[in-house]
């Protein structure tokens, strides 16, 4: 099996994980799943030799997993930094900003206290990953991101309006 092929079959796999993340309220059990996605998004993109993007998820996967039992403001400005200075050594080109504002607005998506602000920010960051995806030419990612996108839109329909509706 190619590596780009390997690439595309372990993004799949991870859409599942981004999938369920969003459907889930708990802050917690969501940026449990974004762990598991982002060990096979990283290793996709090592796949790809995008050195900036696979180490931003590489990055991103232990954020989720410390995000899970702490949002101390400290800890989501260390991430940044980290993830801006990886880009800064990794530079490629616009692929590398793209991932480093992707990867900075979920980082501070990932330490909000409440699912509604995290939903806000990861929203915002996926739209930077996914027109980095469609630059490097990963299809499997470019779809990924965009059920990202619906999933999480239709969890936050279903936790913030829906039930705003049905309340007023």
């Amino acid at each position: 099996m190619s590596a780009f092929l390997l690439s595309q079959v372990l993004v799949s796999i991870a859409i599942v994980f981004d999938l369920l993340s969003f459907q889930l309220k708990d802050r917690r059990k969501i940026v449990g799943c974004l762990c598991m996605a982002g060990v096979l998004i990283s290793s996709h993109f090592a796949l790809l030799e995008q050195w900036t993007a696979a180490g931003l998820m590489a990055i991103a996967t232990v954020r989720y997993f410390i995000s899970i039992f702490s949002t101390k403001g400290i800890l989501k400005w260390g991430f940044v930094c980290t993830s801006i200075g990886l880009s800064l050594v990794t530079y490629s080109g616009i692929a590398s900003v793209l991932s480093c504002f992707g990867s900075c607005l979920q980082t501070i998506g990932a330490f909000q206290a409440n699912d509604r602000r995290l939903r806000e920010f990861m929203q915002v960051g996926t739209s930077f990953w996914l027109v980095h995806n469609y630059i490097v030419g990963s299809p499997t990612a470019v779809v990924m991101e965009l059920l990202f996108i619906l999933s999480n839109l239709i969890g936050y329909f279903r936790y913030y309006v829906k039930s705003r509706a049905t309340i007023g």
